[in-house]
């Protein structure tokens, strides 16, 4: 074999972009450039910082001589399948792997099997289950007393919060290691290591690897895949420099990382709705813009923005709520892309409105209220009196009608059922038009005071 296919095997130069005969004279595939690059190390591990720095909790694990179980809770692309790779490696254990998409119950009676016989040689095994919130209870459960006997080590890998998909018995069980996505300059790190080991003839511009750092998205593995089409691509042009330009027309840049039914979802709505509560114009089209480019469906995002209206603004700028479906009416009059800039002013002119949750705030304690309490009678003086019978009973008697009353109000009189306090659910910030209302809201008390005290007085 010679050298170049020998370095090729090795994930050395050349493991990419070429192939290599096996000893039978077959082409044999180079591997792809992520698992070329795989770490062999934990010193090789680029991101991570926070766990596996030194002194940090997964350094001191790796550093313990023991090993324990684990959840690893991260995006796509982070690490976790390398640092349970390596877990292994670092106690000499064997090293089962699992993905919860196509296995169940008789694939983990079959790891056990297997762990049970290499307990019997004085081998541990370590049983990794890749997205372990795919599993349901009953294949959790079925891992509980393996993990509790101490047969295996597990480790799980998630990227869904483990607090709702994993078992709280199996959680309980395990430590829980949240794994970042890597940043900027970690991702140009691991292009100077391609680079340097495998990708040796492709040469990248700041700009082009600028765009490939902002498309990889945080994503390790996406942007070892990202250079592997910029190399192949280049090579198949006979070119070896690459620019923004190049970038844009040779490679599919799919859509950053966006899961639409998971924490990432939330956590981005959520960024969306805090930034517009606390009147930050910016960070409010920031994320709107990353939800849409994410793929979020703007339909979801009108119906979320109308609810923000009437939450967070309420009655302090009621144009809010007006301008606010005005704008989901735009979109779906316009579509998309035309309709999303409708949203993007509906959030700047939500964020930069007087907020109140007065309203808001009234309605959710008269509902808990009206949920517990009793089945209280309507006072006769408010009954509809539409028939003889009902107006002899005295339904409507003595019922005061505003419009004919000064001001247009009916000083001193009660609209709650017998024997119910003024809850005064509603109370008015001293912001936008509900300075005003504050203000009538005085004026008809003062009213209702008077009114008590001429009554009192006859």
């Amino acid at each position: 074999m010679s050298r170049a296919d020998a370095a090729g095997l090795a994930g050395g130069p050349g493991a990419a972009g070429s192939a290599h005969d096996d000893l039978f004279g077959r082409d044999t595939p180079a591997p792809p450039l992520a698992e070329a690059l795989r770490p062999r190390t934990l010193d090789d591990v680029i991101g991570q910082s926070h766990l596996l720095g030194e002194g940090k909790p997964l350094r001191l694990a790796f550093q313990s001589g023991k090993p324990h179980s684990m959840i690893l809770w991260g995006p796509p692309g982070v690490g976790k399948t390398t640092l349970a790779r390596l877990t292994a490696q670092s106690f000499e254990a064997e090293f089962i792997a699992l993905s919860a998409v196509f296995s169940g119950v008789k694939d983990i009676r079959a790891a056990i099997e297997q762990a049970q016989q290499s307990l019997a040689r004085g081998r541990a095994t370590l049983l990794f289950v890749d997205e372990i919130h795919r599993f349901n209870k009953s294949q959790q459960d079925a891992l509980l007393p393996y993990a509790e006997s101490g047969l295996i080590t597990f480790i799980g890998a998630t990227t869904e919060n483990p607090s709702f998909e994993v078992n709280s018995a199996l959680l309980s069980r395990a430590q829980v290691y949240v794994l970042k996505p890597l940043t900027a300059d970690e991702l140009k790190l691991l292009w100077q290591r391609a680079q340097a080991k495998v990708l040796t003839d492709l040469q990248i511009d700041d700009v082009a690897l600028d765009t490939l750092v902002g498309y990889a998205d945080g994503d390790a593995r996406r942007m070892l895949n990202l250079l592997e089409q910029c190399h192949t691509a280049a090579r198949t042009l006979g070119r070896m420099q690459v620019d923004a330009a190049f970038v844009q027309e040779a490679l599919t840049l799919n859509a950053r990382r966006f899961d639409k039914g998971g924490d990432n979802f939330y956590d981005q709505i959520s960024a969306l709705h805090k930034s517009v509560r606390g009147s930050d114009p910016d960070a409010s089209l920031y994320w709107l813009c990353r939800m849409l480019d994410g793929g979020a469906d703007p339909r979801y995002l009108s119906r979320r923005i109308v609810r923000m209206a009437w939450e967070d603004i309420g009655l302090a700028d009621p144009r809010a709520m007006q301008l606010a479906n005005d704008a989901a009416l735009t979109f779906e009059r316009l579509g998309s892309p035309e309709g999303e800039l409708a949203l993007g002013q509906a959030v700047i002119y939500l964020a930069m409105a007087p907020k109140s949750n007065a309203g808001y705030n009234a309605y959710n304690q008269a509902r808990a209220f009206v949920r517990q309490d009793q089945s209280r009678e309507v006072p006769v003086h408010l009954r509809n009196a539409p028939t003889r019978l009902m107006k002899e009973l005295g339904y409507g008697h003595a019922y005061r009608y505003a419009h004919d009353e000064p001001h247009g109000y009916a000083a001193g009189e009660t609209y709650f059922p017998e024997g119910m306090e003024n809850p005064r659910w509603y109370q008015p910030v001293s912001r936008g038009l509900e300075i005003k209302i504050a203000e009538k809201m005085a004026f008809l008390r003062r009213l209702d005071d008077e009114a008590g005290e001429d009554a009192g007085s006859r």
